[in-house]
């Protein structure tokens, strides 16, 4: 099979389980394309992590694939739909890092090693995704567990890059605002 079909050259797309083509650039796209880096960016960091946050990362990767196929299918006609148990699992995950982590009384600077630092670059990039995602719901319908889900995720994507430096014994650093 080849992997090019020459149906997006003039900038349209098909939508999943749908027959619509809709132009690259429009929100719809650009809201799961975001997530499309998000996974990436998890990618680049597991090599990097612990065996335990490597499994949680491999967990999100599958989960906003759902995600993304939930958005690329307007008229969610297909099965790929994120649940409130995928939110509560996230959820779970969060509250065990954070129990195991110093409490925050400050920002604390993105950084830290290789795994921790790359978690802290998907975090952000999470937040766009988040961004996309709630202006596409501005104008179309959204599932609100795709809301729900995708504000949890860079909480996770905040713990897990603390998580990380810790094991990797990287000290954490925080904002200083008379720099």
């Amino acid at each position: 099979m080849k992997i090019y079909t020459g149906r997006g050259d003039e900038g349209k797309t098909d939508l999943w389980a749908s027959d619509e083509r809709v132009s690259k650039s429009s929100e719809r796209i650009e809201a799961y394309g975001s997530l499309d880096e998000v996974i990436g960016l998890l990618g680049h960091a597991a090599v990097h992590c612990s065996d335990e946050v490597a499994e949680d990362i491999d967990r999100v990767q599958n989960q906003l694939h759902v995600l993304m196929a939930q958005l690329a299918d307007p008229r969610e006609q297909g099965d790929k739909h994120i649940s409130e148990e995928q939110i509560t699992w996230l959820e779970d995950r969060i509250d065990t890092y954070q129990d195991m982590l110093p409490e925050l009384s400050e920002f604390v600077l993105p950084g830290g090693a290789d795994g921790g630092s790359l978690l802290h670059y998907a975090r952000s990039v999470a937040r766009r995704s988040e961004r996309r995602i709630v202006e596409l719901a501005e104008n179309e319908p959204v599932d609100s567990h795709v809301l729900t889900y995708i504000n949890r995720l860079s909480d996770f994507l905040f713990a897990l890059a603390r998580y990380q430096n810790g094991e990797d014994g990287a000290e954490e650093r925080t904002v200083d605002y008379d720099q």
